[in-house]
């Protein structure tokens, strides 16, 4: 059987990835160099009826080409849809990819080389020159190990890396494995992938690949906590040292400007930056995105640690961003694109930030995933808030199920918090979308991720799931601080029906609302709309019935972000790919733009609304009572310089 030997496989053999306290993103700088790998890798998925072929045969050992035939791969990229093969674009196992490299001599002596790769889907195994070096369980975060004792310097070397995209009901995203038994219907071996998610099962080596050096002695971690007292910032760090004890230590803080703020010569410190300039979302303030430079060299080895100053408080009816109502006018999104599928896209994430700017965005949901950190560090350039998402998408907690869920559930929330902790963009973690939190197991099960995240998270940010049960068969939303709703009145329900969405979406929120003092944030609402189909009166899948659906939504929210509605968030940003069904035709359409990311006439419709929230004449918006600055041209710090040299 297929799941019996790829989950057992997987069970027996992730080990070895690096265990060390940090996973601070590579950067080059005077003491460290850094090696992209990216580019056109051999490729090979093993479609033998078990998926083992390539581990039965030991392809790792020698060339890849030696094993079998070979095509070429883009890294990062998805695989999918690369090829015009289709039992490729819907291959489920273990696909194996290759290449060479050198490295030089100048960095054989007295460093750490260190393999990382910032994203594969779902399960990884590496080898160097046919030795194994690590083995990784999820996808979207990264994983690394040092390799200087596996290299040969001047000498070609051979990666090969075993990715495989296989759901099961103990992963994130979980899904199941579905044999057909009946020969006279299906192939011998048939099976299919059956998700519990409504977006493509994208696999691949997604985000970068690359070598990087660090001294012997080294910046492990960095830990930074803000805070403002009396109008000044205190800003609590922490340095992580590993491969030996620091012969000196130097920290340096410098503004956006270059100009030194704050200094200290200890590893754990807390230091005073006198008037500061605070980090906003977009239209709460004058500056957006303002961030600042901790700026660590401990025996040598110097890293650059950006940061923002920034404050978070939840009360009964707001959320409060460095003490003043935050309202979320935002959209939710996905990693996703024509030909690269989740791969990442510089090209691609720039127009999308262009493109939420144009909207008046100013916060978004990692739907249903953590992104790439070269989005991450857009969002805080940029001043767009995130809400930080695992991939814990359509859980459907079983009263029998063991441990095995929930504890690599807390592995991967540990592993976010990990990258993301000194984001000051990320104000808030998701630790799952649409689970089914009516089960009883669901109560000790979240409950437990739950307080993990908030105990892991040293800043303690708010923590929340989206919900899209209803208020009386909930059992967990008791324990967020930010109550997160998905509704499509009008839509999966009573489809077509425009006149009830406001009695039932009124329903729906007074229901949660009466029942927990929380803030609420509309995290999803939308129609399916084929871009230029139109009908008047409108109809489902127009362009008119999607302006009028969000319309009706809209009069709701001006009344209840007068209490207690804290944010509306689209869904989606731009139409995206599902695998194959009925109900969606060629991928899912809801989104305000098209995959090409031209606009509908809903986008027109949500950018007037939140550029009025933005510039203060939406007279019901709650930021229009704080927005001084709306008629000041916003001031953007997403030109700083990546590299400071000296103080």
């Amino acid at each position: 059987m297929i799941v019996l030997s790829i989950v057992a496989f997987l069970i027996i053999n992730v080990h070895n990835v690096r265990c060390g306290v940090g996973m601070l993103y590579p950067q080059d700088s005077e003491s460290r160099q850094s090696k992209l790998l990216d580019g056109i890798w051999h490729f090979r998925a093993d479609f033998s009826p078990t998926r083992n072929q390539g581990f039965d045969e030991e392809w790792w050992k020698r060339p890849l080409a030696e094993s079998g035939p070979v095509i070429d791969m883009p890294v990062p990229s998805s695989f999918n849809d690369v090829t015009e093969d289709k039992s490729l674009r819907d291959f489920v196992g273990w696909a194996w990819y290759e290449r060479s490299f050198f490295i030089s001599s100048d960095w054989a002596a007295n460093k750490r080389v260190v393999l990382r790769f910032d994203s594969a889907h779902y399960y990884s195994t590496v080898w160097i020159n046919g030795i194994e070096v690590m083995s990784h369980n999820g996808g979207h975060l990264p994983f690394e190990s040092e390799v200087q004792a596996l290299v040969s310097f001047d000498k070609p070397n051979r990666v090969t890396v075993a990715v495989n995209n296989t759901l099961s009901p103990t992963t994130l995203p979980p899904g199941t494995i579905q044999y057909q038994t009946d020969t006279t219907r299906y192939p011998p071996g048939y099976f299919v992938q059956n998700l519990q998610m409504d977006f493509f099962n994208y696999a691949g080596i997604h985000r970068h690949v690359r070598l990087y050096t660090t001294p012997l002695v080294y910046v492990d971690d960095i830990t930074i906590l803000t805070d403002v007292q009396s109008g000044n910032a205190l800003v609590s760090y922490q340095v992580e040292v590993a491969g030996g004890a620091p012969t000196a230590v130097d920290i340096t803080a410098y503004d956006a400007t270059n100009r030194v703020v704050a200094h200290s010569s200890k590893l754990i410190d807390s230091l005073v930056i006198q008037s500061p300039t605070l980090w906003w979302p977009y239209g709460m303030n004058e500056t957006v995105g303002y961030r600042y430079i901790l700026q660590v060299n401990i025996s040598g080895d110097v890293y650059r640690q950006y940061f923002g100053i920034r404050t978070l408080k939840v009360t009964e009816n707001q959320f409060l961003i460095n003490d003043k109502p935050f309202y979320c006018h935002g959209v939710a999104k996905h990693e996703d694109s024509d030909l690269r599928g989740k791969g990442l896209d510089y090209t691609l994430i720039t127009k999308d930030f262009n493109l939420l700017r144009w909207l008046g965005v100013n916060c978004i949901r990692t739907s249903h995933y953590p992104y790439a950190e070269e989005i991450m560090d857009f969002a805080d350039r940029q001043g767009v808030a995130v809400i930080d998402e695992s991939p814990g998408v359509g859980i459907k907690n079983d009263d029998n199920m063991g441990n095995e869920s929930v504890t690599h559930h807390k592995e991967v929330m540990s592993e976010m918090i990990r990258r993301d902790k000194n984001k000051p963009s990320v104000i808030m973690w998701s630790v799952a979308n649409e689970p089914d939190t009516s089960r009883r197991a669901s109560v000790p099960y979240f409950k437990a991720v739950i307080d993990h995240t908030r105990i892991t998270d040293p800043a303690h940010r708010p923590v929340t799931f989206v919900c899209d049960q209803t208020f009386t068969n909930d059992l967990v939303v008791p324990f967020v601080d930010v109550i997160c709703l998905n509704r499509y009145f009008g839509w999966y329900q009573d489809t077509g029906h425009l006149e009830v969405i406001q009695r039932q979406l009124q329903t729906y929120f007074a229901g949660f609302r009466n029942l927990y003092k929380k803030p609420i944030i509309m995290t999803e609402y939308g129609a399916d709309t084929i871009p230029g189909l139109h009908r008047e009166p409108s109809f489902v899948f127009t362009e008119e019935y999607q302006v009028e659906f969000l319309e009706e939504y809209h009069r709701v929210f001006d009344v209840a972000k007068q209490e207690y509605l804290v944010g509306e968030m689209v869904w989606n940003f731009a139409d995206f790919m599902t695998p194959d069904g009925t109900t969606r035709v060629v991928g899912n359409k809801k989104g305000l733009l098209t995959r090409q990311r031209q606009p509908k006439r809903a986008a027109f419709v949500i950018r007037d609304r939140y550029n009025a929230f933005v510039n203060g004449t939406a007279g019901s918006c709650p930021c229009s009572s704080h927005n001084k600055y709306s008629s000041t041209p916003h001031t953007y710090y997403n030109n700083q310089p990546d590299v400071i040299i000296g103080k």
